[in-house]
């Protein structure tokens, strides 16, 4: 563990393997009612959960179609982006309901990762990893022309937030929600990327570098209530100030 703030983790803090059988996870979500964390198993099409209470995994469903990110809406119901479906989907009572599937005329790409910003609003990533690669997702091509981060408003309207990113990846909002954090796993990039963010307009705009977290690239992150980026990369959990300043690494073997 390499160190700037170690008053971020509790004294004594240590790294726990708590489960494996995973080809690989992603996607985790912690669900304060059941005291669990969810997450997905792409490439084995299933979704599991860690209970925190007992420290036992189960199955939480197989059969998924290959679902990715997910996060809780304001109503504490899980919202998730499925690549075998091409959308994003809230669940209900345990089924799945397709909340958003097309972008106009054409089907999405696979969406990646998703938030829920203190309006309801869903803002969602759509790179292609679903329908470019088969054990995430099924065959198929990118019909609308690019691979945006989207905004689906509580009324059903999908607006394409950002458009200037090759893959745009993981996301998260700044706890004020006036800056949004994008990863984008393009080869030659693997970077997070600011936006600033107009919550009454609905926008994102002015991107710019934030951070470069080496080795490798982030992928999935959050943010929390200090405002400071969790990201994963190649070697470690990397921690960012607001500022972009490398705070702390959590070695991860």
């Amino acid at each position: 563990m390499r160190t700037v703030q170690r008053n971020l983790l509790a004294d004594g803090a240590t790294l726990e393997r708590v489960f494996t059988g995973t080809i690989w996870g992603e996607g985790p979500v912690w669900i304060p009612q059941s005291r669990s964390i969810r997450w997905s198993d792409i490439p084995n099409d299933r979704i599991l959960d860690f209970d925190a209470v007992t420290g036992e995994t189960r199955v939480h469903r197989e059969g998924v179609e290959f679902t990715n990110g997910r996060t809780i809406d304001l109503d504490g119901h899980i919202v998730q982006c499925s690549h075998g479906r091409r959308s994003v989907e809230r669940e209900l009572d345990g089924v799945p309901h397709t909340l958003i599937g097309n972008f106009g005329k054409h089907r999405l790409n696979s969406p990646n990762d998703v938030v829920v910003a203190s309006d309801g609003a869903i803002w969602f990533t759509d790179p292609p990893y679903g329908i470019f690669e088969t054990r995430e997702g099924h065959p198929g091509t990118m019909e609308y022309g690019g691979c945006f981060v989207f905004r689906l408003d509580p009324g059903g309207e999908l607006t394409a937030v950002i458009a200037d990113r090759d893959r745009p990846n993981g996301l998260a909002f700044s706890p004020d929600e006036r800056t949004l954090y994008v990863s984008d796993t393009a080869e030659g990039d693997g970077d997070i990327h600011a936006y600033d963010v107009d919550m009454t307009a609905g926008t994102a705009t002015n991107g710019r570098l934030f951070a470069s977290p080496r080795p490798g690239i982030a992928d999935g992150f959050r943010v929390d209530g200090a405002g400071r980026v969790w990201t994963s990369a190649a070697d470690a959990v990397h921690v960012y100030s607001p500022d972009g300043d490398e705070l702390l690494r959590v070695a991860v073997p």
